[in-house]
């Protein structure tokens, strides 16, 4: 069953990491797909994907955290595909893990501008065409952003603001029909949480692995398939949710990943072909 067939999407952050399997699960789920992130990501390289495995995508690189640009990628949707009906407000960034005293200034805003501020200007700009098709926006929070994250404390402040701004969106929004909802992952297999590309050492790695009760990181796509339901009619009951895709970590009380035998810390194979998973925004450049 293609649960998205007709759909139109925008997703932010659309080339790397989790966003580059949202695009490539929505496109094989039948919706056609604006793939968007900055100047320099993959964005071509998975429009080309997309389009081999028989699906229909656009690209569109610019830094959407600018409004003028946050309005052309929802211009360019209704040029390009005549409606918008998905916003997955999927862009991020995580660039070094510092203690609140030591932590950079330039760091917290850049951390505003790519995790808040983008978020901001493409749920403004894609409202007014969400409200004509009763559309939905699913927006990245985190399990930081409910209980704070320690050498990172701005990032999980960013995405608390998140959960808060996303859950009053539901609410005022659903005199339009538009739904609204968060996904929460929690340490996923991508650039971000391993030593050798990302700002974790490899200590804070083991930390992290040791307190998800699973035992393990998630895959991209596993947060994709919740993604995948949030979007889709199947969840036409279902606004101002945050949806917790963290292996448990949330509820966690100490090292009891430790505990989950080998073979079930195994992660499940990937059913996308993903290239650019361990990319994404782990710096400041």
């Amino acid at each position: 069953m293609l649960r998205l067939k007709g759909k139109v999407a925008i997703v932010t952050g659309g080339a790397t990491g989790i966003g580059e399997a949202i695009c490539k699960k929505f496109a094989r789920e039948g919706a056609t797909v604006i793939v968007n992130g900055m100047p320099g990501d993959p964005v071509k390289e998975v429009v080309e994907n997309i389009l081999q495995m028989g699906g229909q995508a656009y690209g569109y690189s610019e830094d959407i955290s600018e409004a003028k640009y946050a309005k052309e990628c929802v211009k360019l949707t209704i040029k390009k595909c005549g409606k918008l009906d998905i916003l997955i407000n999927n862009a991020g960034v995580f660039p070094i893990m510092k203690q609140t005293h030591d932590f950079a200034d330039e760091a917290f805003y850049y951390m505003l501008r790519n995790n808040v501020v983008s978020m901001y200007m493409m749920t403004k700009y894609a409202l007014p065409e969400l409200q004509k098709t009763r559309g939905c926006i699913v927006a990245a929070g985190s399990e930081s952003g409910t209980l704070g994250l320690p050498f990172n404390t701005t990032y999980g402040g960013t995405k608390g603001f998140i959960h808060a701004f996303i859950k009053g969106v539901a609410v005022e929004q659903a005199k339009y029909g538009v739904r609204a909802n968060i996904v929460a992952p929690g340490p996923i297999d991508t650039a971000w949480t391993h030593d050798e590309t990302g700002p974790m050492s490899v200590k804070q790695e083991k930390m992290f692995i040791s307190a998800t009760p699973l035992g393990r990181r998630g895959t991209p796509e596993e947060v994709a398939n919740v993604y995948l339901f949030l979007a889709s009619d199947e969840a036409s009951y279902v606004t101002g949710g945050l949806y917790e895709v963290d292996g448990g970590i949330t509820l966690s009380k100490g090292p009891v990943g430790l505990e989950v035998p080998g073979k079930l810390a195994k992660e499940p194979e990937s059913t996308l072909d993903l290239e650019h998973t361990m990319e994404g925004a782990t710096s400041l450049e």
